[in-house]
Protein backbone atom coordinates (compact mmCIF):
# COMPACT_ATOMS: atom_id res chain seq x y z
CA UNK A 1 0.00 0.00 0.00
CA UNK A 2 3.16 2.22 0.42
CA UNK A 3 4.03 1.79 -2.26
CA UNK A 4 1.19 2.57 -4.24
CA UNK A 5 0.66 5.58 -2.03
CA UNK A 6 4.56 6.92 -3.76
CA UNK A 7 3.19 5.85 -7.27
CA UNK A 8 0.36 7.94 -6.79
CA UNK A 9 2.45 11.13 -5.13
CA UNK A 10 4.81 10.55 -7.96
CA UNK A 11 2.07 10.66 -10.47
CA UNK A 12 -0.06 13.52 -8.77
CA UNK A 13 3.23 16.11 -9.04
CA UNK A 14 4.28 15.24 -12.34
CA UNK A 15 0.25 15.95 -13.41
CA UNK A 16 0.98 19.30 -12.24
CA UNK A 17 4.04 20.13 -13.85
CA UNK A 18 3.89 21.78 -16.95
CA UNK A 19 6.01 19.53 -19.72
CA UNK A 20 5.27 16.36 -17.67
CA UNK A 21 2.77 13.41 -18.27
CA UNK A 22 1.09 12.10 -15.22
CA UNK A 23 0.19 9.10 -17.60
CA UNK A 24 4.21 9.02 -18.43
CA UNK A 25 4.86 8.61 -15.38
CA UNK A 26 2.64 5.65 -14.43
CA UNK A 27 4.42 3.94 -17.56
CA UNK A 28 7.38 4.65 -16.53
CA UNK A 29 5.93 3.13 -12.97
CA UNK A 30 4.90 0.07 -14.93
CA UNK A 31 1.16 0.94 -13.71
CA UNK A 32 -0.56 2.04 -16.87
CA UNK A 33 -2.01 -0.60 -18.10
CA UNK A 34 -3.40 -2.28 -14.68
CA UNK A 35 -4.62 1.90 -14.30
CA UNK A 36 -6.68 1.68 -17.10
CA UNK A 37 -8.14 -1.70 -16.50
CA UNK A 38 -8.59 -0.90 -12.83
CA UNK A 39 -10.68 2.36 -14.03
CA UNK A 40 -12.49 0.75 -17.48
CA UNK A 41 -13.47 -2.37 -15.74
CA UNK A 42 -14.00 -1.02 -11.82
CA UNK A 43 -17.54 -2.39 -10.99
CA UNK A 44 -16.26 -6.12 -12.24
CA UNK A 45 -13.88 -6.21 -9.99
CA UNK A 46 -14.77 -3.65 -7.31
CA UNK A 47 -13.19 -4.35 -4.06
CA UNK A 48 -9.49 -5.79 -6.03
CA UNK A 49 -10.04 -2.12 -7.83
CA UNK A 50 -10.69 -0.27 -5.36
CA UNK A 51 -7.80 -1.35 -3.36
CA UNK A 52 -5.68 -0.70 -5.85
CA UNK A 53 -6.43 2.29 -6.81
CA UNK A 54 -7.63 3.90 -3.27
CA UNK A 55 -3.56 4.37 -2.16
CA UNK A 56 -2.42 5.66 -5.59
CA UNK A 57 -5.57 8.33 -5.28
CA UNK A 58 -4.33 9.55 -1.98
CA UNK A 59 -1.16 9.69 -3.17
CA UNK A 60 -1.55 11.65 -6.02
CA UNK A 61 -4.44 14.14 -4.08
CA UNK A 62 -1.32 14.65 -1.29
CA UNK A 63 0.94 15.14 -4.17
CA UNK A 64 -1.50 17.92 -6.07
CA UNK A 65 -1.95 20.06 -2.54
CA UNK A 66 1.64 19.69 -1.53
CA UNK A 67 2.04 21.53 -5.53
CA UNK A 68 -0.08 24.05 -5.13
CA UNK A 69 1.60 25.18 -2.25
CA UNK A 70 5.57 23.98 -2.19
CA UNK A 71 6.43 22.98 -5.66
CA UNK A 72 7.44 26.35 -6.73
CA UNK A 73 10.10 26.42 -4.07
CA UNK A 74 12.08 23.79 -5.20
CA UNK A 75 11.98 24.99 -8.98
CA UNK A 76 12.50 28.49 -7.85
CA UNK A 77 15.74 27.22 -4.95
CA UNK A 78 16.57 24.04 -6.78
CA UNK A 79 15.99 24.15 -10.56
CA UNK A 80 18.89 21.91 -11.89
CA UNK A 81 18.45 19.19 -9.15
CA UNK A 82 14.48 19.17 -9.43
CA UNK A 83 14.40 19.30 -13.14
CA UNK A 84 17.08 16.37 -13.87
CA UNK A 85 15.52 14.65 -11.06
CA UNK A 86 12.08 14.47 -13.10
CA UNK A 87 13.95 13.78 -15.84
CA UNK A 88 15.64 10.66 -14.19
CA UNK A 89 11.73 9.48 -12.91
CA UNK A 90 11.11 9.14 -16.79
CA UNK A 91 14.13 7.84 -18.08
CA UNK A 92 13.99 5.43 -15.46
CA UNK A 93 11.18 3.33 -17.03
CA UNK A 94 12.82 2.88 -20.27
CA UNK A 95 13.96 -0.20 -19.61
CA UNK A 96 10.55 -1.37 -18.52
CA UNK A 97 8.92 -0.23 -21.81
CA UNK A 98 12.22 -1.92 -24.11
CA UNK A 99 11.26 -5.39 -22.29
CA UNK A 100 7.64 -5.04 -23.53
CA UNK A 101 8.95 -4.96 -27.33
CA UNK A 102 12.55 -6.36 -26.90
CA UNK A 103 13.05 -9.56 -29.87
CA UNK A 104 10.38 -7.87 -32.00
CA UNK A 105 10.78 -6.57 -35.60
CA UNK A 106 11.17 -2.81 -35.96
CA UNK A 107 9.08 -1.76 -38.40
CA UNK A 108 8.84 1.45 -40.47
CA UNK A 109 5.29 1.73 -38.65
CA UNK A 110 7.03 1.63 -35.53
CA UNK A 111 9.73 4.15 -36.07
CA UNK A 112 6.76 6.79 -37.35
CA UNK A 113 4.99 6.24 -33.57
CA UNK A 114 8.55 7.02 -32.34
CA UNK A 115 9.11 10.50 -34.21
CA UNK A 116 5.35 10.93 -34.39
CA UNK A 117 5.14 11.25 -30.55
CA UNK A 118 8.09 12.72 -30.02
CA UNK A 119 6.96 15.60 -31.91
CA UNK A 120 3.69 15.67 -30.26
CA UNK A 121 5.32 16.08 -26.84
CA UNK A 122 8.19 18.71 -28.41
CA UNK A 123 5.04 20.71 -29.69
CA UNK A 124 3.06 21.24 -26.97
CA UNK A 125 7.04 21.96 -24.69
CA UNK A 126 7.18 25.07 -27.65
CA UNK A 127 3.50 26.22 -27.39
CA UNK A 128 3.79 26.74 -23.60
CA UNK A 129 6.03 29.70 -24.92
CA UNK A 130 2.95 31.46 -26.81
CA UNK A 131 0.07 31.00 -23.73
CA UNK A 132 -2.44 33.57 -23.77
CA UNK A 133 -3.58 34.70 -20.13
CA UNK A 134 -5.75 33.65 -17.03
CA UNK A 135 -9.20 33.28 -17.86
CA UNK A 136 -11.50 34.45 -15.05
CA UNK A 137 -13.74 32.20 -13.37
CA UNK A 138 -17.41 33.47 -12.21
CA UNK A 139 -19.67 31.00 -10.23
CA UNK A 140 -22.45 31.58 -13.56
CA UNK A 141 -24.26 28.10 -15.02
CA UNK A 142 -21.53 29.12 -18.23
CA UNK A 143 -19.01 29.07 -16.30
CA UNK A 144 -20.16 25.22 -14.73
CA UNK A 145 -20.37 24.11 -18.10
CA UNK A 146 -16.84 25.71 -18.84
CA UNK A 147 -15.05 24.20 -15.92
CA UNK A 148 -16.91 20.43 -17.22
CA UNK A 149 -15.44 20.64 -20.58
CA UNK A 150 -11.87 21.78 -19.56
CA UNK A 151 -12.16 19.13 -16.91
CA UNK A 152 -12.69 16.39 -20.07
CA UNK A 153 -10.03 18.14 -21.64
CA UNK A 154 -7.89 17.60 -18.56
CA UNK A 155 -8.49 14.27 -18.06
CA UNK A 156 -7.45 13.19 -21.52
CA UNK A 157 -3.70 14.75 -21.63
CA UNK A 158 -3.49 13.23 -17.82
CA UNK A 159 -4.59 9.77 -19.04
CA UNK A 160 -3.34 9.58 -22.67
CA UNK A 161 0.94 9.49 -22.10
CA UNK A 162 2.97 12.29 -23.21
CA UNK A 163 0.60 14.72 -23.49
CA UNK A 164 1.26 17.28 -20.55
CA UNK A 165 -2.32 18.24 -18.69
CA UNK A 166 -0.97 20.99 -16.89
CA UNK A 167 0.32 22.27 -19.98
CA UNK A 168 -2.66 22.00 -21.87
CA UNK A 169 -4.30 23.91 -18.74
CA UNK A 170 -1.74 26.67 -19.19
CA UNK A 171 -2.92 26.99 -23.14
CA UNK A 172 -6.33 27.18 -21.98
CA UNK A 173 -5.34 29.74 -19.31
CA UNK A 174 -7.17 27.73 -16.69
CA UNK A 175 -4.03 26.20 -14.74
CA UNK A 176 -2.94 29.45 -12.13
CA UNK A 177 -6.71 30.06 -11.81
CA UNK A 178 -7.54 26.21 -10.81
CA UNK A 179 -4.05 25.92 -8.61
CA UNK A 180 -5.09 28.54 -6.90
CA UNK A 181 -8.69 27.47 -6.33
CA UNK A 182 -7.21 24.26 -4.68
CA UNK A 183 -5.18 26.60 -2.45
CA UNK A 184 -8.35 28.37 -1.34
CA UNK A 185 -10.06 25.38 -0.43
CA UNK A 186 -7.29 24.20 1.39
CA UNK A 187 -7.00 27.42 3.48
CA UNK A 188 -10.61 27.23 4.06
CA UNK A 189 -10.82 23.83 5.14
CA UNK A 190 -7.89 24.16 7.74
CA UNK A 191 -9.90 27.54 8.95
CA UNK A 192 -13.41 25.73 8.79
CA UNK A 193 -14.82 28.81 6.59
CA UNK A 194 -18.07 27.33 5.13
CA UNK A 195 -18.72 29.93 3.17
CA UNK A 196 -15.58 29.95 1.27
CA UNK A 197 -15.17 26.36 0.72
CA UNK A 198 -18.57 26.65 -1.10
CA UNK A 199 -17.30 29.17 -3.16
CA UNK A 200 -14.52 27.21 -4.12
CA UNK A 201 -16.39 23.91 -4.37
CA UNK A 202 -18.53 25.44 -6.82
CA UNK A 203 -15.43 25.53 -8.91
CA UNK A 204 -13.52 22.50 -8.17
CA UNK A 205 -16.96 20.22 -8.84
CA UNK A 206 -17.57 21.10 -12.09
CA UNK A 207 -14.08 20.26 -13.16
CA UNK A 208 -13.38 17.42 -11.18
CA UNK A 209 -16.88 15.94 -12.68
CA UNK A 210 -15.15 16.93 -16.15
CA UNK A 211 -12.20 14.99 -14.97
CA UNK A 212 -13.69 11.64 -14.11
CA UNK A 213 -15.90 11.55 -17.23
CA UNK A 214 -13.20 12.16 -19.58
CA UNK A 215 -10.97 9.87 -17.58
CA UNK A 216 -13.23 7.13 -17.96
CA UNK A 217 -14.13 7.67 -21.52
CA UNK A 218 -10.02 8.27 -22.74
CA UNK A 219 -9.41 5.16 -20.67
CA UNK A 220 -11.69 2.64 -22.67
CA UNK A 221 -10.23 4.12 -25.94
CA UNK A 222 -6.29 3.37 -24.54
CA UNK A 223 -7.65 0.06 -23.67
CA UNK A 224 -8.67 -0.29 -26.90
CA UNK A 225 -5.54 0.43 -28.35
CA UNK A 226 -3.42 -1.49 -25.91
CA UNK A 227 -5.45 -4.91 -26.86
CA UNK A 228 -5.32 -4.11 -30.82
CA UNK A 229 -2.25 -2.25 -31.42
CA UNK A 230 0.39 -2.85 -28.28
CA UNK A 231 3.52 -2.86 -29.78
CA UNK A 232 2.12 0.39 -31.88
CA UNK A 233 1.77 1.80 -28.52
CA UNK A 234 4.85 0.89 -26.59
CA UNK A 235 6.96 1.92 -29.42
CA UNK A 236 4.71 5.31 -29.29
CA UNK A 237 5.47 5.24 -25.58
CA UNK A 238 9.53 5.16 -26.09
CA UNK A 239 9.18 7.99 -28.29
CA UNK A 240 7.47 10.22 -25.67
CA UNK A 241 9.30 8.77 -23.22
CA UNK A 242 12.62 10.39 -24.92
CA UNK A 243 11.45 13.74 -25.81
CA UNK A 244 9.47 14.16 -21.72
CA UNK A 245 13.02 15.30 -20.74
CA UNK A 246 13.59 17.60 -23.96
CA UNK A 247 9.99 19.20 -23.31
CA UNK A 248 11.05 19.41 -19.33
CA UNK A 249 14.26 21.24 -20.31
CA UNK A 250 12.66 23.69 -22.55
CA UNK A 251 9.69 24.87 -20.46
CA UNK A 252 12.21 25.08 -17.26
CA UNK A 253 13.80 28.11 -15.74
CA UNK A 254 17.70 28.02 -15.04
CA UNK A 255 18.42 31.05 -14.03
CA UNK A 256 22.18 30.21 -12.90
CA UNK A 257 23.76 26.91 -14.05
CA UNK A 258 26.90 26.17 -11.59
CA UNK A 259 29.36 23.36 -11.05
CA UNK A 260 27.82 22.21 -7.52
CA UNK A 261 24.27 22.43 -9.17
CA UNK A 262 25.56 20.24 -11.84
CA UNK A 263 26.57 17.95 -9.95
CA UNK A 264 24.37 17.43 -7.58
CA UNK A 265 21.82 17.70 -10.64
CA UNK A 266 23.35 14.36 -11.90
CA UNK A 267 23.12 13.13 -8.50
CA UNK A 268 19.39 13.68 -7.98
CA UNK A 269 19.12 12.32 -11.85
CA UNK A 270 20.29 9.20 -10.54
CA UNK A 271 18.15 9.07 -7.72
CA UNK A 272 15.02 9.62 -9.95
CA UNK A 273 16.19 7.00 -12.25
CA UNK A 274 16.47 4.69 -9.29
CA UNK A 275 13.46 5.35 -7.57
CA UNK A 276 11.42 4.86 -10.92
CA UNK A 277 13.30 1.85 -11.62
CA UNK A 278 12.11 0.46 -7.75
CA UNK A 279 8.70 1.67 -8.38
CA UNK A 280 8.23 -0.04 -11.13
CA UNK A 281 9.09 -3.71 -10.43
CA UNK A 282 6.46 -6.68 -9.79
Amino acid sequence: MIKNILKGIVIGISSVLPGVSGGTMAVSMGIYDKLIHCVTHFFKDFKKNVLFLCPIGIGVVISIIASAFGLDYLFETFPVQTNLLFIGLILGGLPAIYDKVKGTTIRPAHILCIVLLFLLVVGMALLNGQQGGDVAIHTGISDFVKLFLVGIIAAATLVIPGVSGSMMLILMGYYNPILDTIKEFVAALLHMDMKAMGKVLFILIPFGIGVVVGGVLIAKLMEFVFEKYSFYAYWSIVGLLLASPIAILMVGNFPEITLVSVVTGIITFGLGFFVAGKLGEK
